[in-house]
């Protein structure tokens, strides 16, 4: 079997100290050598994406955490470009708000959506603070049966840990939810931590940071699910 060397864009700004951002290079190693693949992932500052003329070399895109970004704009491009062109994508923490953002500004047609964490009075924002911040926690995700991340996790139940203080906004979740994008995730109360689109090859995002199980060693399956989607998109 002819061995394969995916590329991978990691959309966000890279900072040595986010403790997400030291687990995604170990996460990425452990899917590669797990599918037998060779993953050259390459950060893309959001302040240097201004058109997707260099996305189009990229297999699949992760969108990471740690906000806010320097340019939304830059990443909101990326996102857009990976949903529109079926290129596999992964969001995980920001990278969650911002595909959500991104779904409601160009798909549901909301110009004026917005991030609270950058607007906080705007009249409609999407991205609100969580009634309590996760910061440093772990808690229990149940998984919606028959979805991507279903079927990554291959189980219902996980537990997954949290840097965050921001998360979809409540009153405007039953519209972002009503076509194509779908809940795939939800803590214990109920809230809504993971989404998928069902009219894309592999569209995932979550508000959990799953590549943190890396820095135990541990393989992620979502960042596996993502490198698979990126093969087969290849074959």
């Amino acid at each position: 079997m002819q061995h394969v060397t995916l590329h991978l864009a990691l959309i966000g700004d890279y900072d040595p100290q986010v403790t997400a951002h030291q687990a995604i290079p170990l996460a990425l190693q452990l899917a590669g050598a797990t599918l037998n693949l060779t993953v050259r992932a390459d950060w893309l500052a959001t302040d240097t994406i201004h058109s997707t003329s260099a996305l189009q070399y990229f297999d699949g895109f992760w969108c990471v955490p740690a906000s806010p970004y320097r340019d939304m704009d830059g990443a909101l491009l990326a996102i857009r470009y990976a949903r529109e062109h079926q290129r596999p994508f992964l969001g995980t923490c920001t990278g969650f708000q911002h595909a959500l953002l991104e779904y409601a500004r160009n798909v549901l047609g909301w110009a004026d959506a917005e991030h609270a964490e950058l607007v906080p009075d705007a009249p409609r924002t999407v991205i609100a603070p969580l009634s309590c911040a996760l910061v440093e926690t772990t808690a229990a995700v149940r998984l919606t049966a028959f979805t991507r991340i279903a079927e990554a996790y291959d189980c219902l139940d996980i537990q997954e840990g949290y840097r965050c203080r921001y998360g979809v906004n409540r009153d405007f979740e039953p519209e972002l939810l009503e076509h194509n994008l779908i809940g795939s995730a939800h803590d214990s109360a109920g809230d809504l931590r993971a989404i998928e689109l069902l009219d894309h090859p592999f569209f995932v995002a979550t508000l959990f940071q799953p590549e943190r199980a890396a820095l135990v060693g541990a393989a992620v399956p979502l960042v596996t699910a993502l490198l698979n989607a990126c093969r087969e998109r290849l074959r």
